[in-house]
């Protein structure tokens, strides 16, 4: 039987999140085929083996006294698991890196990962580390032919420099408001609306705190939507959209995970969205040089027009995150999505 180790927690804003995505998937964890190791990250950082699939529901996952260490010699392809100062090595054979936003979902992991030789499930190192840049995301969309949002890129020397300066190139390029985004930050921490310039410098200041870079875009009126792409290089397939239904005047993190936002998945939308919509997923997810799974959202406006927003490299897995509900939709149960995913893993090159 193959050992699959799940890490889940980190350093991250979306920890809490991390934890509830981690323990939905270990459910559905075919155990026939798979041992489950669970290894828990602490916002702190410290890394502990995790007992049970019950201690990360209950929280006491964080007690555990246990530590336990990916090795990253790609020859012995193992954990190290220490007991009172006594060391093991525990052999793995995939790894499920269930970690949002920053340590985690930004190639980080991915790269201690590549160095150990053990496959694991998701994007690779750039897919990840570029995913999770706005800014370079952008960058790569550009040459794409797919509308996205105008945006002013502002980096923090700029702002020591002259912040006056940074707002006046802002205000000549864009009327109010305008979404100020930290560059390279998860789940929409840091992000704020702008309607005057009072609001553009406290947005840029506090965006300041979770990246050096930031993002300063038009406001864009349509459809919020989502769509889930499966697959590798060359067999990528997409779920279907849905429409995410904020209730909050944007879709923050409280919008996200606090307050209650719809997902809908038969939603009425403009003529057209839905056949599209996920042709352009595709295309994102390849050229990011995407593996194994994404998640990308969307403005659909009223005339049919679609505007990317932004990827999520490794989607939540929550009781009420898009990704496996639009897969679900499409006739591909979560149990069954999961070990998708971790087969996938064994045939990344």
């Amino acid at each position: 039987m193959r050992k699959l180790a799940i890490v889940f927690g980190g350093q991250s804003s979306e920890h809490e999140i991390s934890v509830i995505s981690a323990t939905n998937i270990s459910k559905q964890v075919d155990e026939s085929k798979y041992e489950l190791i669970l290894i828990g990250i602490t916002k702190t950082g410290k890394w502990l083996k995790v007992d049970s699939i019950a201690s990360m529901e209950d929280g006491s996952w964080i007690n555990s006294k246990i530590n336990a260490y990916i090795l990253p010699d790609a020859i012995k392809k193992c954990i190290i698991v220490e007991i009172d100062g006594e060391y093991k090595e525990v052999h793995v054979d995939v790894v499920f890196p269930v970690l949002h936003g920053l340590f985690g979902e930004d190639g980080t992991i991915q790269g201690l990962l590549e160095l150990s030789g053990i496959p694991y499930v998701g994007c690779g190192v750039l897919a990840s580390a570029v995913g999770m840049d706005k800014l370079y995301t952008k960058l790569v969309v550009d040459k794409l032919g797919i509308k996205q949002a105008d945006y002013e890129p502002v980096i923090d020397y700029e702002v020591r420099e002259d912040f006056k300066r940074v707002v006046k190139r802002i205000e000549d390029r864009f009327d109010y408001p305008v979404f100020v985004k930290p560059s390279n930050a998860g789940s929409s921490k840091g992000v704020s609306k702008a309607s005057n310039r009072e609001e553009l410098e406290r947005g840029i200041l506090e965006a300041l705190n979770h990246d050096r870079k930031v993002l300063v875009e038009e406001t864009i009126v349509g459809h919020e939507v989502e769509c889930g792409v499966l697959g590798r290089p060359g067999e990528v397939m997409a779920s279907g959209v849905g429409e995410i239904k904020s209730a909050a005047t944007f879709y923050d993190y409280d919008a996200k995970y606090k307050l209650d936002s719809l997902t809908l998945l038969d939603s009425q939308l403009p003529n057209g969205v839905r056949e599209k919509l996920p042709e352009c997923a595709k295309k994102i997810f390849t050229a990011l040089d995407g593996f194994g799974l994404s998640r990308v959202d969307f403005f659909a406006k009223e005339d049919g027009e679609i505007v990317f927003n932004e990827i999520n490299t490794m989607p939540g897995f929550t009781a009420i995150s898009m990704y496996p509900m639009l897969f679900e939709a499409a006739g591909i149960g979560k149990k069954e999505l999961v070990d998708r995913l971790i087969e996938l893993a064994f045939e990344r090159r």
